[in-house]
Order: C-alpha cells, then structure tokens, then sequence
C-alpha cells in the first residue's frame, strides 16, 4: 500500500498556489544563441520620428558583410550619437525619410 502513494506523487506534480505562474524548467546542457548580426556606424543623426518623437532616424554605413560600405537610413530607440556602432539583423530594409513639413502646428 506504500508503493501507490509513491506513484501517485512522482506522476503527477503539484499544481502552483492560484495567482502564481509556474516555475518555467531549465535544461542543464543549454548554451546562450545569438542571431548573426552586421555592425553599421552612425554617420548622421537625421531627427525623431514616431507618434510621440520616441525613435531617433540615422544614417549608418554598413561595416562588414555582404553588403560592406552601403549607407541605410534606419530608426534607432534609445540614446544615439554620431560614430556609435549599431548590430543590424538585416540590411536590405531602409526606412522612410522623414517629412520636413509634418509636426506639431503644421
């Protein structure tokens, strides 16, 4: 009679007290991947773009890679200065420039 109860607690585990989430499990043997990237220079701060002025568009030269020295247009968030280095996951995709007449009381 022992034995049963034992099977009963390894097959079953004990469900979270209600408004906790569950524990997530780590595998031991796991190892951090990265996504290849391609490092691209700030060349020129452009200005802010966004709903709110929250992302900052830049001109960045691509530094190595398949497409090494081609100038893209991209939008950065967070603090962004000339010469920084960016990681592009991809460089195929530019961003649109920014309009010089639309704003605020235009």
């Amino acid at each position: 009679m022992g034995e049963s109860k034992n099977k009963v607690k390894d097959m079953a585990p004990a469900a979270p007290p209600q408004g906790q989430k569950p524990q997530q499990q780590r595998s031991e043997g796991g190892a951090i991947r990265f996504t290849i990237a391609v490092p691209a220079r700030v060349e020129e701060v452009i200005g802010r773009t966004g709903t709110r002025g929250d992302a900052i568009q830049v001109r960045c030269r691509v530094l190595d890679g398949r497409d090494k020295d081609k100038i893209l247009r991209r939008n950065v968030k967070g603090p962004i200065q000339k010469d920084d280095i960016l990681m592009l996951r991809e460089t195929e995709i530019e961003a649109r420039p920014l309009d010089k007449g639309s704003g605020r009381g235009s």
